[in-house]
């Protein structure tokens, strides 16, 4: 890879042709939590741009740039009053829309605020988060994946801040080798709390996940074209004949799904904050029972520090690295938790990292295959064409969550029908599984 190259898929800001792609979909911009309080107004950086969000008297929602179109003082810190978001400096107020609809130092009659409005972009709420579409033209309709299909009871969202570029960020989550080194443990007993998804048994299996990835170190990786991006299918076979079959999803732009277990989901955006940062935000989904919100969200904030969601373990206290630990119980010595593993992995390579000095291997399919579609797909948007995804609303309707699943399939087992129907009872068993997916964006 070249460093123009490198530039082309890693740059977000106004006037990249990477950040004229990204602005074409709909981003997570906020949790909902996040305007839970007495204030419900926070300021926001996405792709560069600053902003601030606001949930206005009448419970709307507004987004609109950060800097006060009169003299460019910080609406982030304005006013929540009289139907919009009032300016300290001299009162300007501005509704969610951006319209300017009082100047209160003009003099009577003045027809100032007629002529002035704020940029002023679209919101709206999925999946337990706030998403914000910043590009020109109709935003595209939301597809039919089950973490937009599933009731608020049975999705719970989080995010998570990591100081690098975004794309990093995005690659591990196409990168199923990985597994088997960067979250392999040295012992072997079942557990279930939070951060530690790779010590549970395999369903069909006397195997625990880890055995599986620290003894069967080398997947066979195949990649098949989806409608939201690609499936990647990663194979290892197992002693009698069975093989551990693990399904997970790029879905476009920026975005993976993966199984977290038998019930449960994961769909994880990565958003850039500006080229050196990003933050991850994911809608975990349960097809069984709702979700317990307050306990998934006390497990993670003993990891992050609100209110910004950084991670406590960082490249300042060097991921909680323990010598003693490395040497009998995790590969890593920095904790159990596989979060903080592939946090150090993405940090460790550079705010940006230079790919002019990587060698890519077989493993790596996912890597070449996500790079090769964005660089494709940032071209047809430069020749006036749609991208993938930049869909109508009818186009949406056809659009569903392609599947995904971790499991054991039997020897001398089909196993394209195997994980299609593994997947298939997991989604019938859902309780909205009778139930259209809501997939336009009003």
């Amino acid at each position: 890879m070249t460093p123009a190259q490198n530039d082309l898929i890693t740059l977000s800001g106004k006037g990249t042709p990477l950040g004229a792609l990204l602005r074409r979909y709909w981003q997570p911009i906020a949790l909902l939590e996040e305007l839970e309080g007495p204030r419900p107004a926070k300021a926001v950086k996405v792709l560069g741009q600053d902003m601030v969000l606001f949930r206005d008297e009448q419970g709307r929602l507004g987004l609109l740039d950060r800097d006060c179109p009169h003299r460019g003082a910080d609406l982030a810190f304005g006013r929540l009053e009289d139907g919009g978001l009032r300016c300290l400096f001299h009162g300007w107020l501005f509704d969610v829309d951006g319209n300017c609809i009082q100047t209160p130092g003009e003099p009577a009659g003045s027809s100032l605020c007629s002529r002035v409005k704020q940029r002023s972009y679209p919101v709206v709420e999925r999946a337990g988060m706030i998403f914000g579409f910043m590009g020109e033209g109709d935003a595209p309709a939301f597809p039919g994946l089950d973490c937009f299909a599933a009731p608020d009871s049975h999705v719970f969202a989080f995010k998570g801040y990591l100081d690098c570029n975004w794309l990093q960020a995005l690659e591990v989550g196409v990168d199923p080798a990985h597994a088997s080194f960067l979250h392999r443990f040295f012992e072997d007993e079942e557990a279930d709390a939070y951060g530690k998804q790779f010590r549970g048994r395999s369903a069909d299996s006397d195997l625990t996940m880890i055995q599986v990835l620290r003894e069967f170190e080398n997947p066979d990786i195949t990649i098949t074209k989806t409608d939201i991006g690609f499936r990647l299918t990663a194979l290892r076979s197992l002693p009698e004949g069975k093989t551990h079959v693990r399904i997970t999803n790029l879905f476009f732009p920026q975005a993976f799904v993966i199984p977290l277990s038998e019930t449960m989901t994961i769909t994880q955006w990565h958003v850039p904050i500006d080229d050196h940062s990003c933050y991850w935000y994911a809608a975990f989904t349960s097809f069984t029972d709702a979700v317990n919100k307050e306990e998934m969200r006390r497990q993670r904030l003993t990891l992050y520090e609100l209110p910004d969601y950084k991670p406590r373990l960082n490249r300042q206290n060097d991921y909680g690295y323990d010598v003693v630990e490395q040497r009998s119980r995790t590969y890593t010595g920095m904790g159990e938790d596989i979060n903080v593993h592939d946090q150090w992995a993405v940090e460790s390579m550079g705010r940006i990292q230079d790919r002019t000095r990587e060698h890519l291997g077989t493993t790596d399919k996912g890597i070449v295959a996500y790079r090769t579609m964005l660089i494709r797909e940032i071209g047809k948007l430069q020749k006036g064409e749609r991208p993938l995804l930049d869909l109508t609303a009818e186009e949406a309707q056809q659009v569903r969550d392609p599947g995904t699943v971790d499991g054991v399939a039997p020897a001398g087992a089909d196993l394209e029908a195997y994980w299609r129907e593994v997947d298939r009872r997991r989604r019938d068993a859902a309780p909205w599984a009778s139930q259209p997916a809501p997939v336009s964006a009003e």
